[in-house]
């Protein structure tokens, strides 16, 4: 079979998900993410695009998270204008996703530049990320959409965030069929809101895996919430906040359902609730637009469709509201982005509010090698935040089972849910520990050429 893939992205780490699929005349790229994590280091990997964005054909996008989605905006300010397939959700997602991110770049380098200090220029801007939309196509879920005559995929549930996919991607050449599936981000049976994963099925020539858990289980889902709420009684019993650091799609929208079913069930107190985060606000917007991608025999669903509404709850958008939350007195949880507390407005409510120990800090999601979520995961202090030494006297938390990742269990199953032989597959988006165990998992389970790819390397089909 002639074609190529190349990693230019989530190889030997876990952010910056991007793959050129080259096959039948085509140049695709599976997901173009952001590099996340150490600053300078992402930075720079991010400035540098590898490829020419004019000679690239269309992009595959498995979902929104911008590790996955977040250089798509700097593809098109460097001359890309192909089509983008995502499915509906996550093409809705995308829509208020990238022009958050482009506006988090602008305001990060106003806020250091106004302070005298080093700021890197915005990757791009306002302009970029809305051109993107118009270049997005939604396919649904099992429609097989045609690239080239000789190449067309489809998208199956992953089971991760809303609208999150993996492709199954066939190619032919000659009368043979070359199958290659990447998972995407592989999501957790039982998961509040959305569908359990669904993998493609039969034989696969190349298989491309995400390995962000392959060394670890997780916390069940069904006890997460439970422990959601012993923390939440716990603080408030003690005058204290939770600060949830929170991706602002998927995890946070869990964490309102969860708290939701805690309080109709009286487990937790009536204490405010402040989802503060304008992308959380748009992004609930799009879960309430994609009731059709529900798990629909979720307990709640049963009970209301105003799954994200109810008393406790105050959305907060306005700066001025957030600012104010800083002097808030009394228990309370506010939920604010970003979930590996990289930027956004958990930033200021950390600074505030990390010092005081009748708080919490209450990680609810994967915190990537140097980030200052890991930092302080690991209780780190004092820590670094906007430039001042802050420290951490919050009692530090964390629930596991709300991760959106499988663990090596599921992660298992999901390989094994492909019911056919695997002829050759790559590790993708783990740190190098997490890499090498999928590869022995992989082994386990009859896959005798496995790949852990270095970012950059290139191979034939």
């Amino acid at each position: 079979m002639a074609g190529s893939l190349t990693f230019w992205g989530a190889a030997g780490r876990v952010t910056g998900s991007m793959h050129l699929l080259e096959a039948a005349g085509a140049r695709i790229l599976l997901d173009a993410g952001l590099f996340q994590g150490r600053r300078s280091e992402s930075q720079a990997l991010n400035a540098e695009l590898p490829l020419d964005p004019r000679r690239v054909d269309g992009v595959i996008l498995s979902h929104a998270h911008i590790d996955h989605a977040g250089r798509l905006p700097l593809l098109v300010r460097h001359g890309f204008h192909g089509p983008i397939w995502a499915t509906p959700a996550t093409r809705d997602l995308s829509a208020v996703m990238l022009p958050d991110s482009a506006n988090i770049q602008e305001s990060d380098a106003r806020y250091l530049k106004r302070r005298g200090r080093d700021a890197a220029e915005p990757l791009y801007n306002m302009a970029d990320a809305i051109a993107v939309q118009d270049l997005m196509l939604g396919v649904p879920y099992r429609r097989i959409q045609h690239i080239r005559k000789h190449m067309a995929f489809e998208f199956t549930d992953a089971g991760h965030i809303l609208g999150s996919a993996s492709v199954d991607i066939r190619i032919s050449e000659g009368g043979e069929i070359h199958r290659l599936v990447f998972s995407g981000d592989i999501g957790r049976s039982g998961l509040p809101i959305i569908r359990d994963p669904a993998p493609p099925s039969g034989p696969v020539d190349t298989l491309i895996i995400e390995s962000t858990y392959a060394d670890r289980d997780h916390e069940p889902v069904i006890g997460a919430q439970a422990r959601l709420g012993e923390l939440v009684r716990k603080a408030a019993g003690r005058g204290g906040k939770v600060l949830i650091p929170s991706f602002a799609v998927g995890r946070t929208q869990e964490i309102v359902y969860s708290l939701h079913q805690l309080w109709r069930n009286g487990d937790i107190p009536g204490i405010p609730i402040y989802i503060d985060s304008p992308l959380a606000i748009d992004a609930t917007a799009v879960f309430r637009m994609h009731p059709e991608v529900f798990d629909r025999r979720e307990h709640l669903l049963e009970q209301t469709t105003a799954i994200f509404d109810f008393p406790l709850v105050t959305y907060v958008r306005d700066v001025q509201e957030s600012k104010a939350l800083n002097a808030l007195q009394g228990p309370a949880i506010i939920i604010a982005a970003s979930g590996m507390m990289e930027a956004g407005r958990i930033l200021h409510h950390a600074r505030n509010h990390g010092p005081d120990h009748r708080n919490v800090i209450l990680f609810v999601g994967y915190q990537a090698e140097h980030t200052l979520g890991r930092r302080i995961q690991e209780r780190q202090s004092p820590v670094r935040i906007y430039g001042e030494d802050v420290e951490i006297r919050a009692e530090i938390e964390t629930i596991g089972g709300y991760s959106a990742h499988a663990d090596r269990n599921e992660l298992r199953a999901w390989v094994r849910g492909l019911g056919g032989p695997v002829q050759r597959a790559f590790c993708v988006h783990g740190e190098p520990e997490q890499l090498q165990a999928m590869a022995e998992l992989l082994r386990e389970e009859g896959v005798r050429d496995v790949v852990v790819p270095a970012h950059g390397e290139s191979f034939a089909l």
